[in-house]
């Protein structure tokens, strides 16, 4: 037998790539990893963990193009566009303001809920059976207000969420202090989201990791795609750093790296690499939150874990440029002190950003290829890698190893951009 070859193989050790490999093994299929670095080093790693079906409601809505447009000139905006010419990222843009329209929110709001509730009620069970020590926990998120018009703005999202059967709870501005006594006064409102649930993002990856290993798979560490061999309409053997490997099946689950690696297949995958950023504590603040939130006017995320504590959030359109911004740092920074009364943890903070891989129409990729036979894609999970990890690992394993799959696969085909 071939030791490089496996039943399927999965380029990219992310959350969603281990996740795949989870549960690809569940079905009782052999499944080798190939990772660049080491598993979760990516978006995976820095981000604020959170387990959100309350973000169903995409990017891609009315009045997103002038709020861009209107980022040009701070480098400091929640959602900033780097003015610098580019061509691909332009021509994303564009696509992207084509869709900010009510009936695209909402097609793509069912798309992205479906997956998410999926996922939160696969989450609770795989922690639990699989032994995953990760922090789980289910105490919900808060959105927090101090301007009453970004609050009115917000009723397409709680229309969004009730529509699709999620729980969400307006909160008068006492209330919402009540609840969370961490808040500085000036709070005008709050919706909490129940049936969130977050955990420690690098936990769950190295958790996720132990899992796959146990269970037979081999993750390899530092094997770079250099190159792929097909023979025909398959894609042959995948060409590594660590070696040359070969599967009757490739899964694409690279995140940002997908539109890069997929142009060695003469693919155009329709993505951009949004960059977050996040700064973290290992020790929380003596009068941190019980919930995590979202500061919603700074639009900073804070995750405080028992073993650490966690600001985040910023989109930036920059292409793959690999500089930490620290205007972005600063400004999650400045965001967080207007809402909390101790807005950062005990001792030293730990700055780092990441690339999200984001789709035009803010709905993952998930299913087979249209251009080569043997090859599914697991990508453009935009900021919800995480929330979506587990069902998507599911999905994936149905399409590739049966039974037929719980979740329509439809709205998140390749088919839909001609892959």
């Amino acid at each position: 037998m071939d030791p490089s070859r496996s039943d399927v193989v999965i380029l990219g050790g992310g959350v969603i790539g281990l996740a795949c490999a989870l549960y690809l093994l569940k079905s009782g299929a052999s499944v080798r990893v190939l990772e660049q670095g080491l598993p979760g080093s990516g978006s995976s790693h820095g981000n604020c963990g959170t387990i959100t079906p309350s973000h169903a409601g995409p990017l891609t809505m009315p009045g997103m193009v002038g709020t861009a447009l209107r980022s040009l000139l701070r480098r400091d905006a929640p959602l900033y566009v780097n003015p610098r010419p580019d061509p691909e990222r332009a021509r994303w843009l564009l696509g992207f303001a084509r869709r900010c329209t009510w009936a695209d929110y909402r097609r793509a709001g069912e798309a992205r809920g479906a997956l998410l509730a999926r996922s939160r009620a696969l989450l609770g069970e795989l922690v639990a059976s699989e032994g995953l020590d990760c922090e789980f926990e289910t105490v919900g998120e808060l959105y927090v207000y101090r301007d009453r018009r970004t609050l009115d703005a917000d009723r397409a999202h709680v229309d969004l969420l009730r529509d699709l059967g999620m729980d969400v709870r307006p909160l008068h501005g006492d209330d919402a202090m009540a609840q969370e006594p961490c808040l500085r006064e000036g709070v005008v409102g709050g919706l909490l989201h129940p049936g969130d649930a977050r955990l420690r993002p690098h936990r769950y990856v190295a958790e996720l990791a132990r899992r796959v290993r146990e269970l037979g798979g081999a993750i390899e560490t530092g094997a770079r795609i250099d190159a792929f061999v097909n023979e025909g309409s398959r894609v042959s053997h995948v060409r590594t750093a660590g070696g040359v490997f070969s599967g009757d099946r490739v899964v694409m689950a690279l995140g940002a790296w997908s539109p890069l690696l997929g142009r060695l297949l003469d693919v155009r995958l329709p993505m951009q690499p949004g960059k977050g950023y996040s700064l973290t504590w290992d020790t929380p603040p003596v009068r941190a939150p019980h919930h995590s939130l979202v500061l919603r006017e700074a639009s900073v995320c804070v995750t405080p874990w028992a073993s650490g504590y966690r600001l985040g959030s910023t989109m930036e359109f920059s292409g793959f440029d690999e500089s930490l911004n620290p205007v972005r740092i600063e400004a999650l920074r400045r965001g967080a002190a207007a809402y909390l009364h101790e807005p950062e943890g005990q001792g030293e903070a730990v700055p780092w950003w990441g690339w999200r891989p984001m789709s035009v129409d803010e709905v993952p990729i998930i299913g087979p290829s249209g251009r080569w036979s043997n090859l599914t894609y697991a990508t453009a999970h935009g900021m919800l890698g995480i929330s979506m990890s587990a069902a998507t690992g599911e999905l994936v394993a149905s399409l590739l190893a049966g039974p037929a799959p719980t979740l329509d696969p439809t709205p998140y085909s390749p088919s839909r951009f001609g892959l």
